[in-house]
């Protein structure tokens, strides 16, 4: 009785080597290497498979920019920063982002009307919104992409999307013309 449950084993393991034999050559016999430039394309998108770019993730649209059938203006919590990397890496020029769409945005909860529904968290894609059961919520603002996938499911309509603050990296300091006028030191103005 022993004897054959050890001749069992020793069939089933042998069987599982072959197998697992067979499946590696099989991994590298068939083996499909995917297109770079769609990794380096997708590698640049917000990964918030938010739909906003009428594609039904970030690797479905980057294939397709690849394949020349989307633009590379559809990506909205990429925004132009983002659209101008594809375009420099497809080597197209970048173009205006569509014209419905309003550039960068942030979603805010205001808290005061927040039930706690969890609601919002659940649909955020990259876990910006934090908060627990019956407890108000807070989006942390660096992580948001603005795909705008919290606003909806929330039942109170307590999310906002706005436009971001400026960064130091996106701001810029006025132009200062020079005067043409100068005063002279004896009262006079020279031109």
């Amino acid at each position: 009785m022993i004897v054959d449950v050890l001749i069992a084993a020793v069939v089933v393991a042998c069987m599982a080597l072959v197998i697992a034999g067979v499946l590696a050559y099989a991994s590298k016999k068939f083996h499909v290497e995917g297109d770079p430039l769609v990794e380096s394309v997708n590698d640049l998108l917000p990964q918030t498979q938010c739909g906003q770019c009428s594609f039904p993730g970030c690797r479905p649209y980057a294939t397709a920019v690849v394949k020349g059938e989307a633009e590379v203006n559809q990506c909205v919590p990429g925004g132009d920063r983002t659209m101008k990397k594809i375009a420099d890496l497809m080597g197209v020029e970048a173009s205006q982002m569509d014209a419905e769409d309003l550039g960068p945005r942030l979603a805010v909860i205001r808290e005061d009307e927040c039930i706690g529904c969890t609601l919002c968290i659940k649909a955020c894609p990259v876990d910006a919104i934090v908060g627990a059961a019956k407890q108000f919520h807070t989006v942390i603002a660096d992580q948001c992409t603005g795909c705008d996938l919290c606003v909806e499911p929330c039942p109170v309509d307590c999310i906002d999307m706005v436009e971001p603050p400026k960064q130091l990296a996106q701001w810029s300091w006025r132009a200062v013309r020079p005067n043409k006028t100068r005063q002279k030191r004896g009262g006079k103005v020279e031109t």
